[in-house]
């Protein structure tokens, strides 16, 4: 069974998923990307800011000045303590809890002939944001996000593709997506193992991964891949219309 996690899981996210723009604001991290997903257009409440009331204020006038909503990634280490339940008392909805699972790295594994690449194709790109992507104006930004930092992006037959992040002994798995028409076909198995065996090729141990709590169908493959839940978050949404 694979150990929990030993650093943070706001910290291990914020790292592999980087945006572009961040700014310190006394122990919270506001980050934005154009609105491009809530992890990198959120808080990070990474220490106590002091006065809580000031900070969330200054947040705010963040994010409204951007039209975007105020959004707080929100995990077991999210300071001050009782901060979840000061965003509720302000208005802040919980959305889209997400569970953290880990697995360890043993053995030599297989790739299951998945060539992973350095860089995103066209193709890979197309085909994650065809499932996971919004708007096509953004696609930019997202791969602006995806390409922060080193990492590996698996694709299988044009229609299944995951995207592998080495951080020390860690192997963040990210951006797993498989076309409508061709799922249950054993693509998503195949581009997660091809991750796993390059992530072992490069020194990582252990490997870990975010999935909604409702993606019942992604949980039952990770459990399957010997992957179990080590930790949870979810985020804090004010809308940027209320006041």
């Amino acid at each position: 069974m694979a150990r929990p996690l030993d650093r943070r899981l706001d910290e291990l996210v914020a790292e592999a998923w980087p945006a572009p723009s961040a700014q310190d604001i006394g122990g919270w991290v506001l980050r934005h990307a154009d609105g491009v997903t809530k992890r990198a257009n959120s808080v990070l409440p990474v220490d106590d800011p002091g006065d809580v009331d000031l900070a969330v204020e200054e947040a705010e006038r963040f994010y409204t000045a951007l039209g975007l909503p105020t959004v707080f990634m929100m995990d077991a280490q999210a300071r001050p303590e009782g901060l979840d339940g000061i965003l509720a008392g302000r208005g802040y909805e919980l959305v889209e809890p997400t569970i953290a699972m880990t697995a360890d790295l043993s053995g030599p594994g297989e790739r299951e002939r998945v060539d992973v690449m350095d860089a995103p194709s066209r193709e890979w790109l197309d085909l994650w944001w065809s499932v996971d992507g919004r708007y096509d104006h953004q696609l930019p930004m997202a791969e602006k996000i995806l390409t922060g930092v080193s990492a590996g992006y698996a694709c299988v037959d044009g229609l299944a593709v995951g995207r592998g992040v080495p951080q020390g002994e860690w192997l963040g798995v990210y951006a797993m997506a498989v076309a409508p028409d061709a799922r249950r076909r054993g693509l998503g198995r195949r581009v997660l193992r091809g991750l796993l065996g390059w992530g072992r090729e490069r020194g990582c141990e252990r490997a870990y991964l975010v999935v909604v709590e409702r993606n019942a169908p992604a949980r039952a493959l990770y459990e399957s891949e010997g992957f179990v839940q080590a930790g949870a978050y979810h985020y804090r949404v004010r809308n940027v219309t209320e006041r």
